[in-house]
């Protein structure tokens, strides 16, 4: 087929406006179908950072929603393997009003704990030391304080609506975060004085910081095992896996995932099998041409699927270089899912698509192409006039 090459690029190119729709409509298919294997791979093959790889997240058995007791926490720090454990509790609240632009992530944390359990988190010494030291102080990620434009000794207020509170922060530092730019950390201690007696000595997560990879899957295992019997049970998982939980919510998103990336292949297909086969009806006479020259129904056959390969990969590649860019809009975009923070579009996803594009034009070119290598010289002529 090597040798035909030159055919194959120049026949690509002969209806130019026909090719640049489907190198269109392929790059654009491939771009969805990217982005949905980027999303896939992202959520149930990516490894975690080194840092990640070391946290995991206690949680109540029955929902996130309900609380667990505080005291657990020293009863989970005395686990073998255990480096930290440190309290989180998502605030919610409002932040001027219920527009979603104002909408973005606040948990009461332990300040002298936080910084030892996210050790990537970077802050200047002095603000990191007002964040502890003062009562109602409160740090923020970089790209939230640039939203906003919230500078040193800002004053925030969050109105509660999970509690009944209201509170008056004061920004005392911003610090650098890659998986969680955007959030707001205030001290978990504050929260308890505003709150009712009735509602204190709770806690939403327990966050955990394990001595080494080999120790997770044990602490996983003794943390649950060690309030299997209480009247608040347990649910331990690694951080990326408590991240992915969020995602359950609204099904099996394998399935989902799936069942679109087999809808845009099939549609695509069926896109490019139409092009090809207009494109052979038109070329009756030529193909008796060529059997007369001597080419075999074999040579006919790969120069036409060669051409529909080459215009396929052609759109793929368009597709991927599409791909990639929407990945880094959505790496930038808020989000709370941990996972969509690092996608990309990585060596393993742009190989598959451009696989997938070229089987979409072997696939949809093989009948048209297989017929007209069938094709006699006489038949030939006869249907061209």
């Amino acid at each position: 087929m090597l040798r035909h090459l030159p055919l194959i690029l120049k026949n690509s190119w002969r209806n130019r406006r026909r090719t640049l729709l489907t190198i269109l409509s392929v790059g654009v298919s491939l771009c969805l179908l990217g982005i949905l294997m980027a999303i896939y791979h992202a959520f149930y093959f990516s490894e975690p950072n080194a840092s990640q790889a070391l946290r995991l997240v206690t949680r109540n058995k029955v929902s996130l929603a309900f609380p667990m007791p505080q005291s657990y926490r020293e009863k989970i720090r005395q686990i073998p393997g255990v480096q930290e454990v440190g309290i989180s509790q998502w605030f919610g609240g409002v932040y001027i009003d219920r527009r979603p632009e104002h909408m973005f992530a606040r948990f009461a944390v332990e300040p002298d704990k936080i910084f030892t359990i996210h050790g990537e988190m970077t802050i200047p010494e002095d603000q990191k030391k007002a964040f502890q030291q003062e009562r109602t102080a409160c740090i923020a990620g970089r790209l939230l304080a640039e939203k906003y434009n919230w500078h040193l000794g800002e004053r925030i207020t969050l109105q509660g609506d999970i509690f009944p509170v209201t509170l008056e922060l004061t920004l005392r530092g911003v610090f650098d975060h890659a998986d969680n730019p955007e959030v707001l950390y205030f001290s978990r201690e504050y929260l308890e004085e505003s709150l009712p007696l009735g509602r204190r000595g709770n806690a939403g997560t327990f966050n955990i910081l394990a001595r080494s990879t080999e120790d997770v899957p044990r602490i996983e295992k003794a943390v649950d095992e060690q309030f299997s019997n209480s009247p608040v049970q347990t649910k331990t998982e690694t951080e990326s896996a408590f991240s992915l939980s969020f995602v359950a919510f609204l099904g099996n998103i394998k399935a989902f995932l799936l069942s679109v990336c087999a809808a845009v292949t099939f549609t695509i297909v069926l896109v490019s099998a139409n092009t090809i086969a207009m494109s052979v009806r038109e070329r009756v006479r030529e193909v008796g041409v060529l059997k007369t020259l001597g080419y075999t129904r074999g040579a006919i056959l790969g120069i036409i699927l060669g051409e529909a390969v080459t215009i396929s990969l052609v759109g793929g590649v368009l597709g991927v270089g599409l791909a990639t860019v929407l990945a880094g809009v959505v790496r930038h975009a808020p989000a709370f899912i941990l996972q969509l923070r690092m996608l990309t579009i990585g060596l393993p996803v742009a190989a598959l698509c451009l696989l997938v594009a070229a089987l979409i034009g072997l696939v949809s070119a093989f009948v048209p192409a297989f017929q007209a290598s069938r094709i006699s010289i006489m038949e030939a002529l006869r249907k061209a006039d």
